[in-house]
């Protein structure tokens, strides 16, 4: 199996560093996990808190802080010791049957995070330019390109960004601070737990659901990858250490982020009897009413700024996750795109249907979404670390181990709990709620068995090491070496200085002994629509040149055909490979990436994941 992120892993070296530098090595990856736990979706739970409840519910923000730092530390604990991720030892520890929909459950939870990352792009858009919500979503496919712009540069300048856009928010609530002068007597009292009523549940189920974050999970495990380090004991434990300080710097700060907006919304919405503040341009009108134009406007920067690098770590996790559960693996700046384009539907139905404040509900919904894939994440990876077998003394001890089911146990229970309040509502507001019975029952009792094979497969696996361990592969020896004799060799060619070069290695694979097949496909418009019909220009000048390379080919000797096709260039090299049963392609590598693969194509990466032959790639 490839490696976790194979285009950034064990880029980064840190055995070369000492003291302060290597600290600094480490530093990153928690960084980039970190902008989840301060996306829009937290927003909502936090100005919600804040402005009916004030400073009381600090608590809560701190409680979810603490678990998702033992969460991620665990995480992060599972790609160094075993060099794998949590979707990749998923998929080794449980059934196929079970792998498909848990990456389906785990991409869903993907698009209802980017669908939070978009409805605030789009408000900060809003708030800051007057520019409306419907051009606000459109704008925000555009961050594809600034993902593709970011992984051709690297996994420091990914995290660069992303720790800029962090010190953004950060800078922003501070500022904000210091206009709103929160009582620091009443915040401190904040921190001493109190009894939850119903109002306040709901709110706190919702902080802790918008902040312990499934895809988190998944992605920590394998950016802690993408540091090379010492495989010894001593080098484990050293970057198992150096990733807990990582994790720990980048939490806490997260947490002052959040408790900065809760603490906002107290000190600007409760304290001035605004006690009902939901949606986030609410919160943006109030701060303009209240404290002029800084605030508002520091507001809406942070909130852009927020979702933007939101955005790239949910690209990521989407692309570990596909990798990890079902072993495909796509082209980046595609799965942005995806992803992109199904979360923005459901944004635009909503503003044409519902109108702009409809986006406030469909927030809390998205974190609903999230909730849900909670367990699916959580409990295997407390099995996998707690595991002594597979882990050895990286293991985490029984303490931890207790907290770490405690802590799943709450999360799961509130969020389930979340979950059936919302069926509850539905039920209540509909009147024609057999949908719910039809449809939204059977999935969640569906989600819940499968949550319950989650929990229970690892216990009864009685030889789970067999599966956990042969992540990376399996060495399988040699037998014996034979001459290879390709008889049928398919030459795909574009009338370019490469074709000679290409040609020339494949007379060295096959020899004279072998058949021939120059193939070209016509790309023209005229070939996409009429296909075989088309008699274009274009079309018979390709075909004179093909019969000019035959030639050629037949007076040196070799016996050679043409094949043509007309349409898509990697379909159809495919189909003809497939059609007359070649033994092997030889083609030309263009050398460009990045942008210009989206602009002239990738028909080599598209052609060998479509046939089943060798594929000899000629710079």
């Amino acid at each position: 199996m490839k490696e976790s992120l194979g285009e950034v892993h064990s880029t980064i070296h840190t055995s070369d560093k000492k003291g302060f530098r290597k600290l600094l090595a480490y530093l990153g990856p928690a960084y980039l996990v970190s902008v989840g736990y301060m996306d829009p979706g937290n927003w909502a739970t936090d100005i919600a808190g804040g402005s009916q409840f004030g400073y009381k519910l600090i608590w809560v923000l701190l409680m979810s802080n603490l678990i998702a730092l033992l969460l991620q530390s665990l995480s992060a604990r599972l790609g160094i010791v075993k060099g794998l991720d949590l979707a990749q030892a998923s998929r080794n520890m449980y059934g196929r049957w079970a792998n498909f929909p848990l990456f389906v459950l785990a991409q869903i939870a993907i698009i209802a995070c980017d669908l939070a990352e978009i409805i605030g792009m789009a408000i900060g858009l809003q708030l800051l330019f007057g520019l409306p919500l419907i051009w606000g979503i459109s704008i925000t496919i555009l961050d594809t390109l600034l993902l593709l712009f970011l992984m051709n540069k690297g996994m420091r300048s990914m995290e660069g960004f992303i720790v800029s856009m962090v010190f953004i928010v950060g800078i922003s609530f501070l500022a904000e601070m210091f206009i709103v002068e929160p009582q620091a007597a009443e915040v401190l009292q904040g921190f001493i737990p109190t009894k939850l009523s119903d109002d306040a549940l709901y709110i706190a189920i919702g902080i802790i659901g918008a902040t312990v974050m499934p895809h988190n999970l998944y992605l920590h495990s394998s950016l802690v990858q993408t540091r090379k380090i010492d495989r010894t004991q001593a080098g484990i434990r050293e970057s198992i250490k150096f990733n807990f300080f990582d994790t720990t710097i980048a939490l806490n700060l997260a947490f002052l982020v959040n408790a900065s907006i809760l603490i906002l919304a107290a000190s600007a919405f409760y304290r001035n009897g605004y006690h009902k503040v939901a949606e986030i341009q609410d919160a943006h009108q109030l701060l303009s009413s209240i404290f002029g134009s800084l605030a508002p406007a520091l507001f809406a920067i942070a909130l852009i700024a927020a979702g933007q690098s939101s955005t790239v770590t949910g690209t990521l996790a989407g692309q570990i996750i596909m990798e990890g559960h079902i072993n495909l693996r796509i082209a980046p700046w595609l799965r942005r795109l995806l992803t992109r384009l199904l979360a923005i539907i459901p944004a635009f139905c909503a503003i044409i249907y519902f109108g702009d404040r409809a986006l406030g509900e469909l927030l809390v919904l998205s974190q609903v979404v999230l909730s849900l894939q909670l367990g699916f994440a959580v409990i295997p990876l407390i099995h996998f670390t707690s595991d002594k077998e597979q882990m050895g003394e990286f293991a985490i001890k029984l303490w931890v181990k207790i907290l770490a089911w405690i802590s799943a146990a709450v999360i799961i229970g509130l969020n389930v709990q979340l979950v059936m309040e919302e069926i509850n509502s539905w039920l209540k507001a509909s009147e024609h709620d057999w949908w719910v019975y039809v449809l939204i029952i059977p999935v969640v009792l569906a989600i819940t068995l499968l949550l319950l094979y989650v929990f229970l497969q690892p216990i009864f696996r009685k030889r789970r090491n067999q599966h956990f361990n042969s992540i990376m592969g399996q060495v399988h020896p040699i037998q014996s070496v034979e001459n290879l004799s390709y008889r049928r060799v398919g030459i795909p060619l574009e009338f370019s200085d490469r074709d000679s070069e290409v040609i020339r290695n494949s007379l060295l694979q096959g020899g004279k002994d072998a058949q021939y097949f120059l193939i070209h496909v016509v790309n023209s418009a005229a070939a996409n629509y009429h296909g075989e019909k088309v008699m274009d220009l274009e079309t018979l000048n390709d075909k004179s040149n093909l019969e000019k390379y035959r030639q050629n080919l037949l007076e040196l000797g070799y016996s050679a055909e043409i094949l043509i096709a007309y349409g898509d260039i990697s379909r159809g090299i495919s189909r003809l490979a497939k059609e007359h049963k070649l033994d092997l392609l030889v083609m030309a590598a263009h050398g460009h990436k990045g942008v210009k693969d989206i602009i002239y194509g990738s028909t080599l990466e598209s052609v060998r994941h479509r046939v089943k032959i060798p594929v000899l790639i000629v710079r």
